[in-house]
């Protein structure tokens, strides 16, 4: 069998456009003599289309377009396309999960997700019925078991724990398919490609049949689809690679064992970059952004911010507004200048000195007698924050917020001052990986200026101010927060990892008491297995703190 996987980028909503989509690559993978065509996960509908699905004229639209895509995909090639169904029983949820295998223009057969997974970034028991049966579909004399995504995720050969009583791939398996088709919107996360591939080729190797994996590229929200589909044989050998980050068109001959082999980013940094480039682009074009404005500040982070988004938009889409008050370094300034010169991005200087005089002689009578603390410290960043938005509203540009995952997580970091954005791009990126991103932006050339890189890192809100005054060094802070968000270890087992327990303790805690800030954050770019957002859900109000005892710290206090 000739096959191709269509890689589309799709958008939730633009039935139009992804129908577009859909006939577009159809008639590529026709010319290429091609019998099937698989595309993503709902592909006519977009993923995650999340509540809207429970608009009755949504569901209409996504099987209007589905008649629509029917009619018009070109006689001669079979294709598989995700969409919305309604589930006519009477109990149970009112929707599936779908996917259609359309052949000359009729629906030859349809299939629904079996396994609907809860967790993390995923809801889909809250909208979906799980299939009530699962059955092979019948092409060209050819048996395909067709799944959706988190159906080839529960193989007793592979997990040690299975999430799920049942195993479609294993129904399908007794069905003698002759192939093995996979539609997926799986979200990028560090290290996961890999994953993927050895699952896959555990489930090829046990079907002895070939699996096409296809998958979902570009950014929807705070979520980025990494593509990266291909196709393993009988053996679990790969045989055919789609690009990652992109959208492609990868064909396969199975009865050959050969297919197209393109290549893929060359390791987690790399991919890292340029699923934030991605996610940067996409949340703009989709929400119909032409422009960004960063607040630059010489530091790392607003570095980083600044390269993403001219990778993203272009560099004459990216304004840096510089800030300095009076606790600014020469040298931040300087380097906030050098950056713009080297990316090509404009770069506008708005002092804030007055401003922040203005502002303590308002406050004057109210504050008398009391000693300065960050009260006065936040004004600075909160003035800066008006002005980034003032230049929004102005000129219609959107605000990258350019905090990162090891900030947020601890609080370190003030509310309508460095928190104000549209997206916050590196949120999910702990600080040390920011400076190996930093380092990956410079392979070739200087970009981010060295002294950039080599610098303590500094909120500058007071003189002589480090990050270290008031957390711990990354290198202990990072591996911390990594334990216990993304790993959910207890604190008690962090320690047994050689950490100290007051520091711990005190990283616990701040984790704990800065959800509220976190849930009034810009909505940020996931790149790791857990990031905060609506992929990590906690209650503001709780008195858990990881099982210490609740006690303020200076950390947790700085920018309520």
């Amino acid at each position: 069998m000739r096959l191709a996987i269509a890689q589309i980028n799709t958008t939730v909503g633009d039935f139009a456009g992804n129908s577009r989509k859909i006939l577009s690559f159809a008639g590529q993978a026709l010319r290429r003599q091609c019998d099937i065509v698989v595309y993503p996960e709902l592909a006519l509908p977009g993923y995650p289309p999340r509540d809207l699905v429970e608009k009755e004229d949504f569901i209409d639209a996504n099987l209007n377009a589905l008649d629509d895509t029917t009619r018009r995909l070109p006689s001669g090639i079979t294709a598989v396309v995700g969409f919305i169904d309604r589930n006519p029983a009477s109990t149970g949820k009112p929707l599936f999960n779908a996917v259609a295998v359309i052949r000359d223009g009729r629906r030859v057969s349809t299939h629904y997700k079996s396994l609907l997974p809860t967790y993390d970034v995923f809801d889909e028991g809250r909208y979906f019925e799980p299939a009530p049966r699962v059955l092979p579909a019948v092409v060209g004399g050819r048996r395909l078991g067709v799944t959706i995504c988190e159906d080839v995720w529960n193989d007793k050969h592979f997990w040690r724990k299975r999430l799920y009583h049942h195993d479609p791939v294993e129904r399908l398996g007794g069905e003698h398919v002759d192939l093995l088709i996979n539609v997926s919107a799986s979200p990028f996360s560090i290290g996961k490609l890999t994953l993927r591939e050895q699952m896959l080729r555990e489930i090829a190797t046990e079907l002895k049949a070939p699996v096409v994996y296809a998958n979902l590229v570009g950014g929807d929200d705070c979520l980025i689809f990494d593509g990266a589909s291909f196709v393993v044989d009988a053996a679990g050998n790969k045989i055919a690679q789609a690009r990652d980050f992109d959208e492609d068109l990868v064909v396969c001959d199975t009865e050959e064992a050969a297919g197209d082999m393109r290549a893929v980013s060359g390791g987690e940094i790399e991919s890292t970059y340029r699923a934030l480039v991605l996610g940067t682009a996409d949340y703009c074009r989709k929400n119909g952004f032409r422009k960004a404005v960063i607040g630059l500040s010489g530091g790392i982070d607003s570095a980083l911010t600044a390269c993403i988004a001219a990778a993203a938009l272009g560099r004459h889409n990216v304004l840096g507004v510089t800030m300095p008050s009076r606790f600014s370094s020469p040298g931040s300034v300087d380097d906030s200048e050098r950056l713009a010169h080297n990316l090509g991005i404009e770069i506008y200087r708005v002092p804030i000195r007055d401003l922040q005089a203005g502002y303590l002689r308002a406050l004057v009578p109210l504050m008398k007698g009391r000693a300065p603390d960050v009260t006065e410290e936040n004004l600075q960043a909160r003035i800066r924050g008006n002005i980034l938005m003032a230049i929004s509203n102005k000129f219609g540009h959107l605000v990258l917020s350019t905090g990162n995952k090891s900030e947020l997580a601890v609080g370190y970091c003030t509310m309508y001052g460095d928190m104000c954005g549209g997206l916050a791009v590196i949120s999910d990126v702990p600080k040390l990986t920011v400076y190996q991103l930093a380092n990956y932006v410079n392979r070739e050339r200087e970009i981010i200026p060295s002294s950039t890189i080599s610098k303590p890192p500094s909120a500058e809100l007071r003189p002589g101010q480090l990050d270290e005054d008031a957390l711990p060094p990354y290198k202990v802070l990072d591996p911390i927060i990594r334990l216990y968000v993304e790993e959910d270890m207890k604190p008690s087992e962090i320690v047994s990892q050689g950490y100290d327990a007051r520091t711990v303790e005190e990283v616990v805690r701040l984790i704990h008491r800065s959800e509220y800030k976190r849930q009034q954050a810009a909505p940020g770019l996931r790149v790791t297995s857990k990031a905060f957002g609506y992929g990590r859900r906690f209650p503001i109000a709780e008195k858990f703190h990881g099982g210490f005892p609740a006690r303020k710290s200076a950390a947790a206090r700085r920018g309520k």
